[in-house]
């Protein structure tokens, strides 16, 4: 089974405020991009992943993640991160109505890609599954096989609500680099400790991280 990847990506002006602490407000927006490049370039090279679908309104950003091979989705309901992951999958669906989808975040710079197919050839087995974060908190994958709906719940305290919903929770070990999404400094020292890719490498190396 080849998957359909909807990955959500904010202005890069808003994204990743809760790295106030680690980033400066003009250095955010290329870190939020190049976790996203990143994030679409791993996923891509899996070889259970046949297309990327990035939802989102940001000119460089499209640009960018387009020239990887991704296919952009205007964020036509501007409503937030549900509601664009709800339009993405619609989008997809319309031209693949039989496309098992996973939504993903945006924010996994050390994804590796053979890590992230172990994850979907797991959920592959449900109609709909989610792999917690790092934090066993938040969600960092969510799937629907054909025929299922996505119904994303991310946000806060993602995880209870996508078991709630009668998705499926995975429990793999050995998968960290799907569940290690960035929000926070500690976050990003995490990704960075694990392996990054080569933008997230470039462009932390412009910021002065403790520990590191």
């Amino acid at each position: 089974m080849q998957w359909t990847l909807v990955i959500p990506l904010k202005p890069l002006a808003l994204a990743k405020s809760r790295l106030a602490d680690t980033a400066a407000d003009g250095l955010r927006p290329g870190l939020a991009l190049a976790f996203a490049e990143d994030t679409v370039a791993a996923a891509l090279a899996s070889p259970a992943v046949r297309d990327v679908a990035v939802v989102t309104d940001d000119a460089l950003a499209a640009r960018r993640l387009a020239a990887l091979g991704a296919r952009i989705v205007p964020d036509a309901p501007r409503a937030g991160l549900n509601a664009a992951l709800t339009h993405g999958a619609t989008v997809v669906r319309a031209f693949r109505p039989d496309a098992p989808l996973a939504a993903l975040n945006a924010d996994l710079p050390a994804l590796r890609p053979p890590e992230l197919a172990r994850v979907l050839d797991a959920a592959a087995e449900f109609p709909r599954a989610f792999l917690p974060d790092a934090a066993a908190i938040g969600t960092t994958l969510l799937t629907a096989a054909p025929g299922s709906a996505l119904r994303p719940g991310f946000g806060t305290d993602s995880r209870a609500r996508h078991r709630a919903s009668g998705a499926e929770e995975l429990r793999l070990d050995a998968v960290d680099s799907v569940r290690q999404d960035v929000d926070t400094g500690e976050d990003l020292r995490a990704a960075l400790a694990l392996g990054v890719g080569p933008r997230t490498a470039a462009a932390a190396a412009r910021l002065l991280i403790p520990g590191q």
